[in-house]
């Protein structure tokens, strides 16, 4: 089981707590974890990453072990602690301004 803690905004728009488990296939990678997260709850479609281009959204960031993942390629494999469901997959609305 692959855990994935969602900001407040996402966790009551999909009305689940703010960390939710999911089966993810070897190897995990980001975009097995997404693409489980969509179907177990589909009302998180396209509010993580864009439906057409599957790009991660402006604003939105991925975090583990300590580890910003937000720039890793998609299908590149997520650290072990994760893989393993020991440390969290982090999902996290990212603030700008001054």
């Amino acid at each position: 089981m692959i855990r994935v803690a969602l900001p407040y905004h996402l966790s009551n728009l999909a009305k689940v707590g703010r960390e939710v488990a999911i089966e993810v296939d070897s190897p995990v990678t980001q975009r097995k974890v997404l693409d489980a997260l969509e179907a177990a709850h589909p009302t998180l479609r396209g509010t993580i990453r864009d439906q057409a281009t599957q790009r991660r959204r402006p604003f939105i960031r991925f975090f583990g072990c300590g580890q910003d993942l937000s720039h890793e390629a998609a299908d590149d494999p997520l650290p072990e602690f994760i893989a393993t469901g020991i440390e969290p997959f982090w999902v996290v609305g990212a603030m700008a301004g001054g």
